[in-house]
This record gives structure tokens, C-alpha cells and sequence, in this order.
């Protein structure tokens, strides 16, 4: 087993990393931006370095600053948590090459997953529905129109090294389409160094599902059964439940089957996360994420699983003690993501945190790095808090969760808590008949 670990991470990821490695005896290290010299996970790890200035470009994603920092310090292993260099695959490599664990996935795999029309092809391979789509779309305007006609519009354009939601473009024209796809090109080339696009079918409605996966390094390949991510605004997830309400128990079983069967043919080993898109009683593969995802604690809420700590441990080269047959689901688990924006621009808000107070009662979660008097940098993803709670039924956690919201406190900067308290009292989310498309509609009708 691991001697010491290395986070390179930051917030409420680092701070959830850690604690896992403290139950497992194992020391930390964490790597901080001048701009995070105060966070929680700094004040928390046995060893801290600083590697840089506040810029992720500058910091967390300074390879070379990360990599010297596991080195000084001996580190046996690093663990990427989630964004920033979790899913580059050069890093993997070079964590490798300098006799570092890298605690994920083969770069192989990585690389393979990360190039979505790749992925397409890999899922076909291995039995999957996958939306209708083209592969790497041409650099030819009327090739790139007669695609799109073929396949039927709407359609949405996709960064074939995308993910996150991000540069996703959807088109209902051959007029729109001619000026969306420069505009997606430079989008994927910003945010992924990767121009090149895609195009699949816009499904409208539907409910986008994932499968949590589990693979050792001795063959082990299970599901951790499914999560429901349909909450979402400009292609971001919001809410997350488990398990689906949109799901019979038979479909159930073939979404997460499917899940396990790619895991099985690709070879994949670690934590894994394969997503689809379920509409009209199908459902269908669009990515696999290789890494650790926000949403992993509802999945840890119902089957008493600890994700990081198998994640480490299959990293160690130890084999899942548990079966198929032995993971069972209990109950129902709902997770609030809460975000440091105004609830109803979504502009960020960073600031000094006046006070804190976190709910607390049975079955309530509250993963946060935040405490009275820290002060938010401007730098990063505006999320800081994610608000879990798990009930025997779905109607209990429902009213756990509206009492949990009403007890959380983030004094001193705006925060999406008031959009959670309306959106988990609307008809459709009670009775469960939310789409990918429900928030923005909302959100155009209603002033939070």
C-alpha cells in the first residue's frame, strides 16, 4: 500500500481525497497556488507545496511544478482528483516514466475515452447504441451539410476532445450549421488544444444517465448501478439523483450490463463512468469519463461504498473483494451542486465567506472546503459545496433535502442555494418528469 500520496487538486476534491487517505493510514501532500496558501486541504495534509502562482495554467496545471513537488517530497503516488490533469493522458504517462503510481486509469485509456468520436467507435465495437452521429467532421462545407441532413436535423456539434459541456453547439439549419462550425473549431481548439468536431443527433426531450463502473487489475469488472444527471443548465449538471425515477427495473438492468460490457472489452481498470442519453425507452452511449466524478457521492450514499478509497486501492494493484451479486442499492440519494453565483445571472461570486454553517441530521452529507472567514479566490470553478442526503424513498429524501437547504448557512457571497429551494419544490421534479431541457425553460419563466 501506499506510503504518502500526493493530491494534486484543490477545494472540496482535495479535501474529499484526503480524508480518505487519513482513514486508510496513508499521508498527503497537497500542492496549493499562492492564491490557496489558506485553503482547507492545505491547513489539513501532513506536507504542503506551492506551485505557483494563482493561474491553473500556472499552478494546478503545471506539470513539471507538480511532478518536482511528488519527487521532493516521496511521494509514492499521485492522485488527480477531478479536472485540472485528470483526464490528460501525458500526465498519467509522465507520472509513470518517473516510477510515480498514477491513481486512474492507462494513458492508453485516457487518450482512448477522451477523443469522444474515438469513443463512439470503441462503444459500437463493443455492442452499444450509440446516437446517431458522424465521425470526425471534414473541413468541406457541403460535405458537412449533407452529414448533417443525413443524420437529421436538430443536430449537436461536439469537441471530439470535449467534455463538461463545453463548445457544444446545437443546430437546427443548414444556415446555422455553416456558422456554428467555425465557432465550435475554435471553441475546442481553446478548450481542449483539439479542433476537431462532431456532429450527433439532438435528442429533445431526454434524460441524461451514467453508470458507475469498477474495474481491477486482476479482471474484476462490476457496475455500481446508475445516477441520474437530467438537472442541467448550458449542458451542466446541477442535481443528481440514484437511482433513476425515469427507469423500469428490466431497462435498469441493461443500462448498467451495457456499462460493464465497454469497461470488459476495452481492458479498462479503475473508477470509470460511462454516460448515456435515454430517450423515448432507448438508451444510448455518448462518453465515458475516466476518473473520479463530482456526482460519486449519491453512488456512495446507497451501496456504503467509499469510491476514493477503492479508487487507491485498486491503484495498489488490490483486487474488489465484492461480487456483482453483493453490490446492492438502498434507498434513494439526491446531490445538490452549490455554486458561488448569483442564483439568477449564474454570474461567479468570489469573496470572503462571513459565515458557514453546514446542515447536518441523519443521512446528510455536506462535502465543502469552505469555513467563517476564508476568503473565495476568483481563479477556479465557482463550485463549493455539494449538498447529499439519502432517504429509505425517494419522498423522503426529497424531504430531507428541502430541510437540509433550509438549514444551510454561506453568509458573506451570493450562492445558488436559493435556485435548489425552488427548483426541488416545482411539480416536475417531485414527480420526477424533469429533462435536460426542463432548467432552461424554467429559468426563462421564473426569477429565482
Amino acid at each position: 500500500m501506499f506510503e504518502k500520496i500526493l493530491i494534486a487538486n484543490r477545494g472540496e476534491t482535495a479535501l474529499r481525497i484526503h480524508r480518505a487517505c487519513r482513514e486508510m493510514g496513508i499521508h498527503t501532500v497537497a500542492v496549493h497556488s499562492e492564491a490557496d496558501s489558506d485553503a482547507m486541504h492545505v491547513r489539513l495534509a501532513d506536507e504542503s507545496v506551492c506551485i505557483g502562482p494563482p493561474p491553473a495554467h500556472a499552478s494546478y496545471l503545471n506539470i513539471p511544478a507538480i511532478l518536482t513537488a511528488a519527487i521532493m517530497t516521496h511521494a509514492d503516488a499521485i492522485h488527480p482528483g477531478i479536472g485540472f490533469l485528470a483526464e490528460n493522458a501525458r500526465f498519467a504517462e509522465m507520472v509513470e516514466e518517473h516510477n510515480i503510481t498514477f491513481i486512474g486509469p492507462s494513458a492508453e485509456h485516457i487518450r482512448l475515452m477522451g477523443d469522444k468520436a474515438q469513443a463512439r467507435s470503441a462503444a459500437i465495437k463493443a455492442g452499444l447504441n450509440v446516437i446517431p452521429g458522424s465521425e470526425v467532421l471534414p473541413h468541406n462545407d457541403q460535405q458537412c451539410r449533407k452529414i448533417a441532413k443525413d443524420i437529421g436535423y436538430p443536430v449537436i456539434i461536439k469537441a471530439s476532445g470535449g467534455g463538461g459541456g463545453k463548445g457544444m453547439k446545437i443546430v437546427h439549419d443548414d444556415k446555422t450549421l455553416k456558422e456554428m462550425i467555425p465557432l465550435a473549431r475554435s471553441e475546442a481548439e481553446k478548450f481542449f488544444k483539439n479542433p476537431d468536431i462532431y456532429l450527433e443527433k439532438y435528442l429533445n426531450p431526454t434524460r441524461h444517465l451514467e453508470v458507475q463502473i469498477l474495474c481491477d487489475k486482476h479482471g474484476n469488472v462490476v457496475h455500481l448501478h446508475e445516477r441520474d444527471c437530467s438537472m442541467q443548465r448550458s449542458h451542466q449538471k446541477v442535481i443528481e439523483e440514484t437511482p433513476s425515477p425515469a427507469l423500469n427495473q428490466e431497462t435498469r438492468e441493461k443500462l448498467c450490463a451495457a456499462a460493464a460490457q465497454l469497461a470488459e472489452k476495452i481492458g479498462y481498470v479503475s473508477l470509470g463512468t460511462v454516460e448515456f442519453l435515454y430517450s423515448n425507452g432507448k438508451f444510448y452511449f455518448i462518453e465515458m469519463n475516466t476518473r473520479l466524478q463530482v456526482e460519486h457521492t449519491i453512488t456512495e450514499m446507497t451501496t456504503g461504498l467509499d469510491l476514493v478509497r477503492e479508487q487507491i486501492l485498486i491503484a495498489a494493484g488490490k483486487p474488489f473483494e465484492k461480487k456483482q451479486d453483493d453490490i446492492i442499492a438502498y434507498g434513494h440519494a439526491i446531490e445538490c451542486r452549490i455554486n458561488a453565483e448569483d442564483p439568477q445571472t449564474f454570474t461567479p461570486c468570489p469573496g470572503t465567506i462571513d459565515d458557514y454553517h453546514a446542515p447536518g441530521g441523519l443521512d446528510v452529507r455536506v462535502d465543502s472546503a469552505l469555513y467563517a472567514g476564508y476568503t473565495m479566490p476568483p481563479w477556479y470553478d465557482s463550485l463549493i459545496a455539494k449538498l447529499i442526503v439519502h432517504g429509505k424513498t425517494r419522498n423522503e429524501c426529497l424531504m430531507r433535502l428541502r430541510r437540509a437547504l433550509e438549514e444551510f448557512v454561506i453568509d458573506g457571497i451570493k450562492s445558488t442555494i436559493p435556485l435548489h429551494q425552488k427548483i426541488i419544490t416545482q411539480s416536475d421534479f417531485i414527480d420526477a418528469t424533469y429533462h435536460t431541457a426542463w432548467l432552461e425553460q424554467f429559468l426563462k419563466d421564473h426569477e429565482i
